[in-house]
């Protein structure tokens, strides 16, 4: 039993580097994700009034020439798909456009998805890894390594946790944003096929008349 003890607190200790190597690489990349974020937090107030106003006034006179006014838009998930919607008038190509713009809006959210699981995973297990020396130099009277093995321990959970509260936050966020725009683009879908009032109502009349 005591040889079966000593291969896992071997294994564990082996793995102390490739945790610590995890953790400076997400706590890096939540950091360039949260700088990105702020980018297109400023862009998306900066236009999301004035685009959703514009949308909210759509018709049918009026909805070819907001495909032309989505040109000037900054590009983006959103604008080439609306894009999509617009230059076409099948109806399974429209469907088969929304089902590529949710696979991408969902591969987007895997990003920050990672992060908010391995985060604190990675953090915990640089918390507990370290313990195990450091309990071994507390019961010999070797109190320098204890308080480094505990400084280690301390500083891996508290990157864990920054990387997963970081993930946290943008995918609430981004969750928002793809759910709002996803209502939008089905919107311009079922709108882009709509028949004219005058259309229909002269189908009804004609109707009548056959009748």
């Amino acid at each position: 039993m005591e040889q079966v003890s000593n291969i896992l607190f071997w294994i564990s200790n082996g793995l102390l580097v490739p945790v610590i190597v995890g953790l400076l690489f997400f706590f890096a990349k939540s950091v360039v994700m949260l700088g990105g974020f702020v980018g297109q937090y400023i862009q998306r107030i900066k236009q999301d009034k004035q685009l959703r106003l514009r949308m909210d006034q759509l018709d049918q006179s009026t909805i070819h020439a907001f495909s032309g006014e989505l040109d000037e838009q900054p590009d983006s998930l959103f604008t080439q798909t609306a894009k999509q919607l617009l230059s076409t008038d099948s109806m399974a190509v429209a469907n088969r456009v929304l089902s590529e713009y949710e696979v991408t809006a969902d591969a987007e959210l895997g990003k920050y998805k990672v992060l908010v699981k391995f985060g604190p995973i990675l953090g915990l297990m640089g918390t507990l890894i370290p313990m195990g020396p450091a309990l071994a130099g507390l019961s010999t009277g070797d109190i320098a390594s204890m308080a480094y093995n505990m400084q280690v321990a301390f500083a891996t959970t508290v990157l864990g946790l920054f990387s997963g509260a970081v993930g946290f936050i943008l995918l609430q966020v981004k969750q928002r944003w793809f759910t709002s725009d996803l209502i939008y683009l089905d919107y311009l879908s079922e709108l882009s096929r709509e028949k004219p009032i005058a259309a229909k109502a002269t189908l009804v009349t004609s109707k009548a008349v056959n009748e």
